[in-house]
């Protein structure tokens, strides 16, 4: 399948310190109302192509959460990820099929602020929290602009949608061997992020880059806290770069990075702006 991030999942404490936090920086939220679990609830900053930012947290702060509760109250910020499946069962079967584990595809919604019921089905593939290595599929049931719509002015913003996750993993070779056999992805580039201290790998026609941190430091420290999982995401941009105040200069395997302001709740930068072709 070609992989299509449908969002990604920032978790934290309080819902309302994330939020804050992305419109200090300059992202507008919008708040996306509680899942149907009754736990948790959530916001968006939804972008122009169809993607989306989902700041998650639990309704009371001492709740048990049944998706990601270590990094809800861990404050871990990124957490996980999702594509789109249009027909989620056939995708599902398949990815059973090449041997990967598969659970779903399972109802769920949520109801938005103004009433609105909001209807999707997910699969969650191999271990761990969902989206935590590989990604969960996710298909809309009600139409998808009830799930998502971009907000403020990001309809009309030079940014696109999210379009690189990072994901910190313990072993490069063996999480390149998930992402083959998954996904037949072959063949990656290798290089280096000195931001992350990381050897990494990337893909030039897939949305992922892995990360293996070299040594002790803060990708280590958060691999031992919280386990494999998403470490930054890179949003994509066409034409001028966006305008953010207090942009810093780095890199993935060679690609320019401008990590944006926005450093709650893990006390370091982990979100960037990548340009992308038009």
């Amino acid at each position: 399948m070609d992989l299509h991030i449908d969002h990604v999942t920032v978790a934290g404490r309080d819902l309302d310190r994330l939020a804050d936090a992305f419109e200090a920086a300059g992202f507008p939220v919008e708040y996306g109302g509680r899942h149907s679990n009754g736990v948790t609830h959530m916001a968006i900053v939804g972008f122009r192509d169809g993607s989306y930012l989902e700041l998650i947290s639990t309704v009371e702060p001492e709740a048990d959460s049944p998706w990601w509760d270590d990094p809800i109250h861990g404050d871990g910020g990124p957490c996980a990820w999702a594509v789109r499946a249009d027909d989620i069962a056939a995708v599902s079967a398949d990815l059973r099929e090449r041997g990967i584990r598969v659970d779903g595809p399972s109802g769920y919604e949520r109801t938005r602020e103004d009433g609105t019921l909001v209807e999707w089905d997910l699969t969650y593939l191999g271990e761990g929290d969902p989206g935590s290595t590989l990604p969960f599929l996710i298909g809309d049931r009600t139409p998808r602009d009830r799930r998502v719509r971009p907000t403020g002015d990001l309809a009309s913003s030079p940014i696109v949608g999210v379009d690189t996750v990072v994901l910190g993993v313990p072993d490069l070779d063996a999480a390149i061997g998930r992402f083959e056999a998954a996904f037949g992805l072959a063949d990656p580039k290798r290089g280096e992020s000195p931001e992350l201290d990381a050897a990494v790998a990337t893909y030039p026609d897939a949305p992922v880059a892995l990360a293996e941190p070299r040594g002790e430091g803060w990708l280590a420290d958060r691999l031992a806290a919280f386990g494999p999982r998403p470490a930054a995401y890179l949003l994509g941009y066409e034409g001028e770069e966006p305008e953010f105040a207090d942009l810093e200069t780095g890199s993935i395997g060679g690609q320019s990075v401008e990590w944006a302001p926005v450093t709650h709740p893990v006390a370091r930068r982990y979100l960037g702006f990548v340009g992308v072709d038009s």
